[in-house]
């Protein structure tokens, strides 16, 4: 029997939010009238994909909206935007292609408050010339914000397509260089990275 997938509503500086989870796993993070990433990766079955085009704010039959479920990934998204937390500490489960669950691995390893650009997170999985299929993953990237999609950038610097709207990643990269710039100087230590979330191998 397949279990139920479970949704809540959170608000944030961003708007709001859905987060999404099956069983304690944490499957989406979606921003207000986010279409569901043609979710594939999402899709559990034929059904759900074939809703992978409806709205967030219009969770697809057979949701089950669980508050308590996602409370924990509630606290830490509300502790991210307060300042108070540069990593996420939660059971991660994206669906995904292996090639898609690299970059997000690869995401994850970006050091709160940097960027990098496509290029060299192709780089980084001994990928250089596929940068093209790295932005197309990147793009896919169903965990916005705690797979940090947003560090991503254009090659000169610039802002560059980003599937929460331009106006969220400025938001995003502003806050954390505000609370990285407040904190101590000092060498980059494993806590003030995300290297400790890894993905689970669920497709």
């Amino acid at each position: 029997m397949n279990r139920s997938t479970l949704y809540a509503k959170v608000d944030s500086p961003v708007g709001p939010l859905t987060l999404v989870a099956d069983g304690d796993e944490l499957i989406g993070v979606y921003f207000e009238n986010a279409a569901l990433a043609a979710n594939a990766a999402l899709a559990a079955n034929a059904a759900l994909a074939e809703n992978a085009a409806l709205a967030v704010n219009a969770p697809p039959p057979g949701w089950v909206r669980d508050e308590r479920r996602l409370h924990p990934a509630a606290v830490q998204l509300a502790e991210y935007f307060a300042g108070q937390r540069t990593r996420f500490d939660l059971p991660l489960a994206p669906r995904g292609t292996p090639f898609q669950r690299t970059v997000w691995d690869a995401l994850l390893a970006i050091p709160y408050g940097e960027t990098t650009s496509y290029g060299e997170l192709a780089r980084a999985i001994g990928k250089p010339s596929a940068s093209r299929a790295v932005g197309a993953a990147n793009g896919r990237n169903p965990l916005s914000i705690v797979i940090p999609c947003h560090r991503v950038i254009g090659a000169d610097g610039s802002m560059t397509g980003y599937g929460g709207e331009i106006g969220r990643k400025r938001v995003l990269l502003d806050l954390e260089t505000r609370v990285r710039g407040a904190r101590p100087t000092g060498p980059a230590t494993r806590s003030d990275r995300q290297l400790d979330l890894r993905i689970g191998a669920t497709t």
